[in-house]
């Protein structure tokens, strides 16, 4: 009878293990760095552009993630054909760093117990289901503001993180968000320092 309950209660384990959500957690924190002149930022037209000059559809993810935090501090597009008061030059780097093992949800113990005829069985037993072998990705954020004017770099940042895949962030678009949120946060920042926002 004992028997049967363990090997119903391992099958509710494992059950229950199957249901769960993969990915869960929270997103991992973004390392922020920041240089500036310490100087007045005035809100102004800017223009959005790749650093090496080669626009595709993975840099116009980041790019209206930067235009979009930029839109949230005053600034605003440049039209086509005028003259922007800014250029922000935005750079990207998403690269598989590897693989990593995750523990299991689920840890079933078997232990050792009696059965009939007086004959004892010592020793126990523990293995986890559901582990799962994930890629790491490391996603890193670069812009650089200057002054159309006189080609100044008056501002320049960089965010770097790592996701797992599956975990939350780890899609390119949620990664580009999450990277422009923490880099233009508190902006313009203090220069020189780094900061993890989570």
């Amino acid at each position: 009878m004992k028997t049967r309950a363990l090997i119903a209660l391992a099958t509710l384990a494992v059950l229950a293990g199957g249901c769960s959500t993969t990915g869960g957690g929270r997103a991992a924190p973004v390392d922020v760095t920041r240089y500036h002149l310490s100087q007045p930022i005035p809100a102004g037209a800017v223009s959005i552009q790749p650093k090496d000059g080669a626009a595709g559809p993975e840099f116009q993810l980041y790019a209206d993630a930067v235009g979009a935090e930029l839109g949230r501090m005053g600034f605003t597009p440049a039209a086509a054909g005028s003259r922007a008061d800014y250029i922000a030059t935005v750079d990207f780097v998403r690269t598989d760093r590897g693989q990593v093992r995750t523990r299991p949800p689920v840890t079933i113990g078997l232990g050792g117990g009696s059965f009939g005829g007086n004959v004892g069985v010592g020793g126990g037993a523990s293995f986890g289901i559901g582990s799962k072998t994930r890629t790491v990705y490391g996603a890193e954020l670069a812009v650089q503001l200057r002054r159309h004017g006189d080609n100044t770099v008056i501002w320049e940042g960089r965010a770097i993180t790592e996701t797992l895949g599956g975990a939350p962030g780890s899609q390119p678009a949620d990664g580009a968000g999450r990277l422009a949120a923490a880099l233009f946060k508190g902006f313009p920042g203090q220069s020189g320092i780094t900061i993890t926002v989570k």
